[in-house]
């Protein structure tokens, strides 16, 4: 019988009943729907549930895997989309209200590729409206409500893919699908205490979702453990020529150790690149041409052969109970890398420059709601009126920021040099309560995160400790293409410490 444990599975453990046929698929989607029904509206973090589609797909891996047909250890997984991916057939909103109802009639590449893995949709998780495109001021900025945390209900789960993580952390389905512009991958994984992988930029196509800013939105895995955001990423990277930013082939796709069916197996390269190896890019790709080092399988890479850059300037200040938990994360962490060396960020205007780009895209990207007023059908205060702000930004400041965008590749490309991975607290605060004033009560320097996105860096946020009763997390970032050495990372880290294995209590 389906146990609330079996539901807190990774993902490598529930592949693993199902193919040895302890666990059916149409047992564990009833068992996730079962529990979204009944915590999704409580948590307000679904759009859409989708109980029909889900049962159908199950029933179908179901039938597969008992004829022989065995696709992967996705195959017949549950999981969630947030709601900015379209589902051929059926409501995409954008967690706005003027798209409500909004309908395409095609699947987002992202969808496909987890269609043709044999994993199961559940529905769509709720989201900031247009991923927060427009700014927002309060975690009610959503036609679905605020999003709640499970660790307390009173506290925001963070950022736009609020839903994805409430979903992830009360375990209404195995893993969730976010996206990240700036932080909306890294803080909800931080404040649900869970984990969250945002790949390299150009890595998952974009293809069939929202556009909120060409140069710097990335779609990725948000589940239990690195490891399970590795195994999801292994089957939505690659090419796509639908999508014009899709890195090339043979640097998108992402192979994350042990051999998955369907997925080339492929030899790992040297962590250290040589300097000045250059790097092939479609127009518009934020990677640096410097020396770029891509790692192919996490699981072979040895996390001595792994440098760590303990970063002493990602906040100006963190609480005591978080600094506490990041001098233990560094103990732990320090028995199984190569070495550890304090490692600061370049100082520089980045979080205004990368901030002006956001803005700039973002209001290209729903010119034509601001033009025709609909914008004012926005929930949050600030949202209604923030396109019309961003609107007025000069084009001499956008190509000004994108001037230092280059000036800050090369200076990271320096730094990743000396360090494979970088390492600091995901955030320095835990979730804020529902009614906060984002301006003012969530308001701080964040120059790891503009500088990570900035450059379409990867990055994983998995949870290390506890402050005020809430979860924190610690995030690992690297160089372009090296997905895979910050998941070894995160992997060491995580199979030496049990913060992933704690489960809110939810009654």
């Amino acid at each position: 019988m389906l146990s609330e444990g079996d539901l807190y599975l990774p993902i490598r453990e529930l592949a693993g009943k199902i193919r040895s046929r302890q666990l059916s698929p149409v047992e564990l989607t009833q068992g996730y729907l079962d529990r979204s029904q009944r915590l999704g509206p409580r948590l307000n973090a679904y759009a859409l549930l989708l109980p029909e589609l889900a049962m159908e797909q199950a029933r179908a891996a179901e039938s597969e895997i008992a004829a022989g047909r065995y696709r992967g250890p996705l195959h017949g997984i549950p999981y969630a989309a947030k709601d900015l991916l379209s589902v051929a057939g059926y409501p995409t909103s954008w967690g706005a209200r003027p798209y409500s109802g909004q309908k395409f009639d095609f699947d987002a590449t992202v969808i496909k590729r987890l269609r043709e893995a044999g994993a199961v949709l559940l529905g769509k998780s709720a989201m900031i409206e247009l991923a927060g495109g427009m700014g927002y001021r309060f975690a009610s900025a959503s036609v679905s409500g605020a999003a709640k945390n499970p660790w307390n209900e009173s506290c925001w789960t963070c950022g736009s893919s609020s839903g994805s993580a409430a979903i992830v952390s009360a375990a209404m389905a195995a893993f969730a699908i976010g996206t990240e512009t700036w932080g909306s991958i890294i803080c909800p994984s931080a404040f649900t205490g869970i984990s969250g992988l945002r790949p390299t930029y150009g890595r998952v196509s974009r293809h069939g979702a929202m556009a909120l800013s060409y140069s710097m939105d990335k779609i990725g895995p948000m589940g239990r453990t690195a490891d399970d955001c590795a195994i999801v990423l292994a089957y939505i990277a690659g090419h796509d020529p639908l999508d014009p930013a899709s890195l090339p082939a043979g640097d998108a796709e992402f192979h994350p150790g042990l051999p998955l069916p369907g997925l080339p197996v492929t030899r790992a390269t040297a962590i250290h690149a040589a300097p000045g190896r250059g790097h092939r890019r479609p127009t518009g790709v934020p990677i640096s041409g410097a020396a770029v080092t891509r790692v192919s399988d996490a699981r072979i890479i040895s996390p001595k052969q792994i440098r760590v850059g303990w970063l002493n300037n990602a906040w100006k200040s963190v609480p005591a109970a978080i600094g506490e938990s990041l001098t233990q994360a560094r103990a732990v962490l320090g028995e199984h890398v190569a070495g550890i060396e304090a490692a600061a960020l370049p100082q520089g205007p980045w979080e205004t420059a990368a901030g002006i780009v956001i803005s700039v895209e973002g209001a290209a990207a729903f010119e034509s709601l601001i033009d025709s007023g609909k914008v004012d059908g926005l929930a949050d205060p600030l949202g209604r009126i923030g396109g019309y702000i961003n609107q007025q930004i000069p084009s001499s400041d956008f190509v000004r920021a994108m001037r230092i965008r280059g000036v800050l590749q090369k200076k990271m490309s320096q730094l990743f040099d000396r360090y494979d991975v970088l390492v600091a607290a995901s955030l320095p605060v835990t979730a804020s309560t529902l009614d906060t004033n984002l301006e003012t009560g969530l308001s701080f320097a964040d120059p790891l995160g503009a500088i990570g996105n900035f450059c379409g860096l990867p990055a994983v946020s998995v949870p290390s400790g506890w402050s005020n009763k809430l979860p924190v997390g610690i995030q690992f970032v690297g160089r372009p293409l090296n997905d895979a050495v910050v998941v070894a990372a995160a992997n060491a880290f995580q199979e030496n410490s049990d913060w992933h294995r704690q489960r809110p209590s939810l009654g």
